[in-house]
């Protein structure tokens, strides 16, 4: 005898077989109200059949993102500059922040994404917030700062779409101390990655690369500016992939890095300080990649082809580059050079985007030839 299943037993097999599954879908399929869809995502919650508002299921371990989340606004000049003088500029607001953009691309490709953040209790606190959650990011253990402004990431770009200035208004990270970090290590410390940005504190990057060493857990930081390559520890064992451009190894190495010769000789040097593998990435010019796996080489991978007149801006591109690569990394341990590619078809979809982050991606795109998306 065919035993039936109870509404909520139906409603958590919907969301076994589509974690990303949204509760209007549910609410239609189940022919049930939202209010009563909610009612039963709580109970199982509860049960620990699922965890957390993405549906997330036990046994499907999330890709936890550390970092910086903030409003971005981008201001493209509608002529060539003129310093010195007021230039006519177009305005774009959206939602920012290297580890948030991170967790966005990931979750849109459909990982299991969780994001630990500090953001104020002000407005864009909590719009950000509810972004995250209408994209499937779990958030639920960032921090809320009383009394503090969100942070914000301003953009200026030329008129071709080339950053010119950035103003980053990154205060609240400092917030995200090894205190706070302990406070949640429940919610990152059975990981399948984490991807932690160069916006957190020096001893909180320390903390993280100690925990890394000791578990089985990968771990993988991303450089965000010159300046915050101060908050790398020297000492770099347990860290699986280290992501930076040529002027923040250049920053770490003391001296203006021209050749990639210089460059793998730099990347060598963060290799022998610990870093399992290193990503120099050199913007329409390419990535250079190190492979410890396959001894001690290092690989010259060519940007993906885009045409000039397809480039809409560029900001976004380098977190879309590093979401493709974990991703890629997050299927595939081992295979850098795949992840290097997944990463730079990555991004060359987001420049081709008014977006920070391209709103087409979808689970199975690197199934797909590359291919432009619509802005």
């Amino acid at each position: 005898m065919t035993k039936v299943l109870s509404k909520k037993d139906q409603l958590f097999e919907l969301v076994r077989a589509n974690p990303y599954i949204s509760q209007q879908e549910l609410a239609d399929q189940l022919q049930l109200s939202r209010s009563a869809v909610a009612g039963y995502l709580s109970s199982l919650t509860k049960d620990g059949r699922i965890l957390g508002r993405a549906y997330v299921l036990p046994d499907r371990s999330p890709i936890v993102c550390i970092g910086g989340a903030n409003i971005d606004r981008k201001l493209r000049s509608l002529a060539p500059l003129q310093m010195g003088t007021s230039n006519p500029v177009s305005q774009h607001e959206s939602y920012g922040g290297v580890a948030r953009n991170i967790a966005e691309n990931l979750s849109r490709l459909g990982a299991a994404t969780r994001l630990i953040c500090a953001v104020g209790d002000d407005a864009a606190g909590q719009s950000l917030l509810t972004h995250a959650a209408s994209v499937g990011i779990d958030a639920d253990a960032s921090l809320h700062v009383p009394g503090a402004l969100s942070g914000s990431y301003t953009a200026l770009l030329d008129d071709a779409g080339e950053l010119v200035l950035a103003l980053a208004h990154m205060e609240l990270c400092e917030h995200l101390t090894p205190a706070f970090l302990r406070s949640r290590q429940q919610q990152w410390a059975h990981a399948s990655m984490t991807v932690a940005d160069m916006n957190l504190p020096l001893d909180s990057m320390q903390l993280l690369l100690d925990e890394a060493k000791r578990g089985r857990t990968p771990l993988i930081v991303v450089a965000v500016s010159q300046p915050k390559m101060a908050r790398l520890p020297e000492d770099l064992t347990g860290l699986r992939l280290l992501i930076l451009n040529q002027a923040e190894l250049s920053q770490r190495y003391g001296k203006t890095l021209t050749h990639h010769d210089e460059m793998v000789t730099a990347g060598r040097q963060l290799q022998a300080q610990g870093a399992q593998d290193v990503m120099i990435t050199l913007g329409d010019q390419g990535v250079l990649v190190s492979h410890r796996n396959q001894g001690d080489a290092w690989i010259y991978a060519e940007a993906a082809p885009v045409d000039a007149s397809a480039v809409v801006d560029v900001t976004g591109a380098g977190d879309a580059f590093v979401a493709g690569v974990c991703w890629s990394l997050s299927e595939q341990p081992f295979d850098l050079m795949r992840a290097c590619r997944r990463g730079q078809q990555l991004a060359s979809i987001t420049i081709q985007t008014t977006a920070t982050v391209a709103q087409h991606l979808h689970p199975t795109l690197f199934d797909e030839e590359p291919q432009c998306i619509p802005t």
